[in-house]
């Protein structure tokens, strides 16, 4: 059973319009670098190479990924994972 991951509408572009797409992964780095694989330029959007950019939030399983192990958060078979821009105003 692949991970369903989310996909939001400014990044859409990369994945041919995809709201959802299938990856098999057991982390979140891992997931990161499957992406890329098959989305090319996603990565450098979401992982700035050490860390989950600070304007993205990723939820596996409704989980914020920044309070559990960050991109080494495991991925288990099934899971959901969400990529949410993060939304400022003023």
């Amino acid at each position: 059973m692949a991970t369903t991951v989310k996909i939001p509408a400014p990044l859409r572009k990369l994945t041919g319009n995809q709201a959802l797409v299938e990856t098999e992964a057991e982390t979140l780095i891992d997931l990161i670098s499957d992406l890329d694989r098959k989305y090319p330029g996603i990565k450098e959007r979401i992982y700035d190479g050490k860390a989950i950019r600070r304007f993205i939030n990723i939820f596996v399983n409704g989980e914020d990924v920044r309070f559990k192990d960050g991109i080494k958060t495991k991925i288990t078979k099934g899971s959901d994972v969400s990529i949410v821009p993060a939304i400022a105003g003023g």
